[in-house]
């Protein structure tokens, strides 16, 4: 257990953050693709959720787990937050990279996603499951219409669904009502709907769920693999911060609550058993 206002250094590891568990679903599919890199993942469960903070809040969390990802050794860090992405990286890779350190890099997982969903819809009207954060931040649709200004998007805030995954109910028959609804809201606003983006790194758990209520015709699109193939290709375009990856194959867990909480809710999420480590952030 890491001490109070100490922390391990680890130079070299990519770091993955979120303000929670739903995160563990884009760094199962980085792993996946980089096998062979060292990550740190950060959970600021102590201070969960930041869907429902105001931007001032949610920037000022994330940034203070960006620079304590920095001074654990990490060159790189993805937000794999929606919620994080949407209300804070643009802050903080304008001004706040210059002064933290400007050769370090800070990247999202909204802007890969809007840059994959383009070409994936043929009706050009995309529907947004998300949490109300999300939703009430407008990042996607804003984004959405920097690349692609023909596209329209409906979003339905989904409240319930990341209490049901994180305790662990995803699965329950009450489950089916929440998602049940939210995708009816969502389908009849706009009939012309034939792509649906999942904004939220928890949703992939409810995937099932979400196909039974979804018509044929409709293509459900999660991040995970997107990212995961945005990094792959971002690491190859910006060599000089990919020769500053270690890659050992090592990964390290840490949680600004009980480590005991973490490792058994992350169990949830990657289907295997890990050790997390505890980490101050004062």
């Amino acid at each position: 257990m890491t001490q109070k206002g100490s922390f391990p250094m680890i130079p070299g590891s990519i770091g993955i953050f979120d303000s929670g568990y739903g995160g563990l679903t884009i760094l199962d599919k980085i792993r996946t693709e980089l096998p062979e890199y060292d990550y740190i993942y950060l959970g600021d469960n102590a201070r969960t959720p930041y869907g429902t903070r105001s931007f001032d809040v949610v920037y000022k969390y994330t940034l203070e787990c960006v620079t304590k990802l920095f001074e654990m050794g990490c060159h790189l860090v993805v937000l794999a937050c929606n919620t994080a992405s949407a209300k804070a990286l643009r802050t903080i890779q304008q001004k706040d990279l210059l002064s933290l350190d400007p050769k370090r890099r800070v990247l999202g997982v909204i802007r890969p996603t809007v840059e994959a969903v383009g070409s994936l819809t043929i009706t050009k009207h995309i529907g947004l499951l998300a949490t109300t954060g999300t939703v009430q931040s407008n990042s996607y649709p804003l984004e959405i219409q920097k690349l692609h200004n023909d596209i329209v998007v409906v979003s339905e805030a989904c409240p319930m669904w990341v209490p049901l995954i994180e305790n662990n109910e995803h699965k329950s028959i009450g489950a089916d009502y929440f998602v049940q609804k939210n995708l009816e809201n969502l389908l009849q606003s706009d009939s012309q709907i034939d792509t649906i983006m999942l904004g939220c790194t928890h949703y992939p758990l409810l995937l099932d769920k979400i196909k039974q209520y979804t018509p044929e015709n409709v293509r459900i699109v999660s991040q995970g693999e997107i990212v995961a193939e945005s990094l792959k290709n971002y690491l190859n375009r910006h060599p000089e911060i990919n020769e500053l990856c270690t890659k050992n194959g090592l990964m390290r867990y840490f949680t600004t609550e009980s480590v005991e909480k973490f490792a058994s809710s992350a169990s949830i999420f990657l289907n295997e058993e890990i050790q997390a480590e505890h980490l101050d952030l004062d």
